[in-house]
């Protein structure tokens, strides 16, 4: 890439910074964006958490400093589950889609509810179970819907399901990924390491 091999060395230990030029010539060399080298996106080729809308239409940059909250998540949740249900649809087993469906309803049910009852005043009616049990009822209600999800994916029956056989897994990488979603699977990509970052703090 035109530099030594000491000048690259002080690049890779942040010893010096390098110009736009050796930014540009990297980018090249590995077929990647700029964005991608500088950190700006998890994607090789640059692409940004977008909508549905066509020719790329309210699409929300990843590299945005202060994307609007609410927005932002709202659409990297929407997308990421396009893409588990198209697998899910994919796979055709009822129990599977039933039992992941029941787990993230359950997340889903648990936020909600703290959110609305957040302000003591509001009126419980709406739902039927404890307000103190609610919480780890619905957390081990979780934890068995992944699991049964879980045992059928592995190939093992349950009582009203049929476990599923391998094969019929479809293969899946990044690159199938964003060639057959091309508008939701920066969203996944962003979930799964903004979820490992938050995790691995």
């Amino acid at each position: 890439m035109g530099i030594s091999q000491a000048l690259l060395s002080h690049y890779e230990k942040g010893i010096r910074e390098c110009g736009l030029d050796f930014l540009v010539r990297a980018a090249n060399y590995y077929q990647v964006s700029c964005d991608y080298l500088l950190g700006r996106t998890p994607h090789r080729n640059g692409a940004a958490v977008c909508g549905e809308t066509a020719a790329g239409e309210g699409a929300i940059p990843l590299e945005t400093e202060t994307p609007p909250a609410p927005d932002y998540h709202l659409q990297v949740l929407v997308n990421s589950l396009h893409i588990v249900f198209g697998i899910l649809k994919k796979i055709n087993s009822e129990g599977v889609t039933q039992h992941v469906s029941a787990y993230l309803s359950d997340g889903v049910y648990k936020m909600f509810r703290m959110l609305y009852s957040a302000r003591g005043k509001n009126p419980q009616e709406v739902f039927s179970l404890d307000r103190q049990l609610c919480v780890a009822q619905t957390g081990t209600h979780m934890i068995m819907e992944e699991a049964q999800a879980q045992y059928l994916l592995e190939g093992k029956d349950l009582k009203d399901a049929s476990g599923i056989d391998p094969e019929v897994l479809p293969p899946l990488s990044p690159g199938n990924l964003l060639n057959e979603y091309p508008q939701h699977a920066p969203s996944l990509f962003e979930l799964v390491q903004s979820t490992e970052r938050s995790i691995s703090r």
